[in-house]
This record gives C-alpha cells, sequence and structure tokens, in this order.
C-alpha cells in the first residue's frame, strides 16, 4: 500500500468542476486500483511515477508534440507554445537540452502544490547563469521526474521565451522563435502529431510523498528562493 499513499492529490482534470464528472476511479476495488497504479507502461512510452492517466485510460499517454497557442491577458496576445510529451529514459534530458536555446542568464520559476486543495505557488528566482542552474537540475533528477506536485520553468525575459516542465512531466515552450526548440524535439525522436492529446486533457491522478516534500524545500533553499505568488 506503500506506493498507493502517494497518489490521488487530484483525480481530476484541473479546472473541470467535480461535481459534473463521474470518477472511473470510483467504484474500483483495491486490487483493481492497485493494479491500475503499477502500470508503468503504454506500448513504447514509459511513465514516470508522478501521473497515472484514468482508469478507462481515455487519454493513452505517447510519445509527440504539438503546435497550441496562449492568450496572455496582460498583452493581449496570442502566444506561440510547444506540447511536448516523452518518454521516461528521454525526458529529463530533453528538458536540459530545451533550456539551451533560452541564453547563458535565466530567471527559474519553482511550482509546488504540495499541500494545497486547488492550484499551485510559484516562487521565484531571478538571474542565475545556466550551467549553475543545469547542475542543480540534475542533482534533483529523481524529485522533478518522480513528483506529481512539482514544476519548473526556466525563462529569458528579454526575449521573451520560456521553456516548463510541470507537475505532469510534461515538456512547454512559450515564445518565438519556436524552430530551435522543434528541431531539439525531432532530433529526440518526438515527432510532430497535429491531433495528439495530453495525459492533462483527460482525468488523471497525481503522486507525491514526504520525501518529495523535503526534497523540494531543500532545492528551494539551494536556488536562494524566498518570494512567491500564487
Amino acid at each position: 500500500m506503500g506506493f498507493l499513499k502517494r497518489f490521488f492529490k487530484n483525480v481530476f482534470h484541473e479546472g473541470a468542476p467535480s461535481s459534473f464528472i463521474q470518477s472511473s476511479f470510483e467504484h474500483l476495488s483495491e486490487d483493481e486500483l492497485d493494479a491500475h497504479l503499477g502500470i508503468t507502461r503504454y506500448d513504447n512510452f514509459e511513465l514516470t511515477d508522478a501521473v497515472r492517466p484514468s482508469y478507462d485510460v481515455k487519454v493513452k499517454p505517447t510519445q509527440g508534440y504539438r503546435r497550441d497557442s496562449y492568450f496572455d491577458e496582460e498583452s493581449k496576445a496570442a502566444v506561440p507554445v510547444l506540447m511536448a510529451s516523452a518518454t521516461k529514459d528521454l525526458l529529463f534530458e530533453v528538458f536540459l537540452e530545451l533550456l539551451g536555446p533560452l541564453g547563458h542568464e535565466v530567471d527559474v520559476v519553482l511550482e509546488t502544490s504540495h499541500g494545497a486543495t486547488q492550484g499551485h505557488v510559484d516562487l521565484y528566482r531571478e538571474s542565475i547563469d545556466m550551467p549553475v542552474l543545469q547542475s542543480l537540475l540534475y542533482d534533483y533528477e529523481d524529485l522533478l521526474l518522480n513528483d506529481g506536485c512539482t514544476g519548473v520553468a526556466v525563462l529569458n525575459p528579454d526575449t521573451p521565451q520560456e521553456v516548463q516542465f510541470d507537475e505532469h512531466k510534461m515538456l512547454l515552450v512559450y515564445g518565438e522563435p519556436l524552430a530551435p526548440f522543434e528541431e531539439i524535439l525531432r532530433r529526440n525522436n518526438i515527432r510532430f502529431r497535429e491531433e495528439m492529446r495530453f495525459i492533462t486533457e483527460a482525468e488523471h491522478v497525481h503522486s507525491s510523498s514526504e520525501r518529495f516534500m523535503r526534497d523540494f524545500e531543500e532545492m528551494k533553499v539551494r536556488l536562494g528562493i524566498e518570494n512567491a505568488f500564487v
């Protein structure tokens, strides 16, 4: 039961009112639930420990990326976005490689939903050298890969461009130009799929643990992060 106890931070698709959702987990026996949460691979795609899809697997985890856009309320403009998913063996290295086009000096945002009933908290650190940041990220690879309550975003505010490795272990790239980032994805056999769907677009569950909470607090201190905003 140790593995099970780490799950169920949130079983519903973010942003959807739970009163209108029929959960695929609702009537499962403990054995059925245990068996589902223990599935780590769908075909050639291996999951990290951070997130699992719904019991009925309405969105099957796969590798690939699609283009999208995000409407920025502040600038009143549509920002182009790449959304990508990669199997566990590739995921962390591809994330680090995507940081390269951002430049030598960047800002960092740690995202946490540890203990939160909804939403998450963002912790901001300005101006850190990329080699220093990448070294620190390597030190917390296990946390970043396997904790469903931790995410990190790295941005160059002068460009502006941003690479996000979110709680669902999706890779997101915001801003222009996106061509260098698409080349990195393709080079790692992450192919463009126009109709691709992601695990966030259906019911899913997040995993965390007290150890990951402690690791997050340690990482925050090492980054020298003090201020936060919701």
